[in-house]
């Protein structure tokens, strides 16, 4: 082998080893975006609920309460 040979088995080295880590780092991006695609999700539905919950309460407190006599008239 000549010294070109073994700068481009460098090389080939080198680079199988940078498209490793890019997989590796692909790989873990990947799992990290569909966990927070969850907690988006979840949160989503969370406030859903909650404001279903306070447009209830905000009807029930703006029903004017009936006009009755005190028992005592």
């Amino acid at each position: 082998m000549n010294a070109a040979d073994n700068d481009h088995e460098q090389r080939i080295m080198k680079l199988e080893e940078l498209a490793a880590h890019q997989a590796r780092t692909i790989d873990e991006l990947s799992t990290e975006l569909a966990n927070q695609w969850k907690t988006v999700d979840q949160m989503q539905k969370t406030l859903s609920r909650l404001t279903e919950r306070f447009s209830a309460l905000e009807e029930a407190s703006l029903e004017a309460p009936a006009i009755t006599k005190p028992p005592h008239y």
